[in-house]
């Protein structure tokens, strides 16, 4: 451990648990640990991987028939150009939402917008995504598909 609190830069007394002058929680030393063995029948299970063929598609609003293919990082979803999912209307907040793998799916979450994210006409702050669900924010309604059509 250093002589210095890493917040506040004082020194530190020995063996101190909590800097005096900042009040920051000394974690002490990183443990040791011995790794797992594996042989050669161990499996080692992988995390889902979301669909490779999942899209939201533009179909109401401005911008219709636009499609948005789902990769394997998560996109941001807004009126600001900055966004990776620009849907360009005032009835959407400039960072209005999020939507990343979860799983074998997508999750989509509410980037604590004024007129929230809508799925199937319920109001959400985050939730995972089914094949033929429409999510609508703003004036835009989007439907999320998987498949060879999405």
């Amino acid at each position: 451990m250093s002589d210095n609190c890493p917040i506040c830069s004082n020194p530190l007394p020995t063996g101190a648990a909590v800097c005096p002058t900042c009040g920051f929680k000394l974690l002490g030393s990183t443990q040791s640990f011995a790794p797992l063995e594996f042989s050669g029948r161990d499996v080692v299970c992988s995390a889902p991987k979301p669909p490779a063929n999942a899209s939201l598609r533009i179909v109401r609003g401005p911008q219709i028939e636009t499609v948005f293919k789902l990769g394997e990082t998560e996109l941001t979803i807004g009126r600001s150009p900055r966004c990776d999912i620009f849907l360009n209307d005032m009835t959407v907040s400039r960072e209005h939402a999020a939507i990343a793998p979860d799983g074998a799916g997508y999750r989509i979450s509410d980037a604590n917008s004024y007129n929230g994210v809508w799925i199937n006409n319920e109001s959400i702050e985050s939730a995972v995504l089914a094949d033929g669900d429409i999510v609508q924010i703003g004036v835009f309604c989007l439907l999320y598909q998987v498949g060879p059509e999405a």
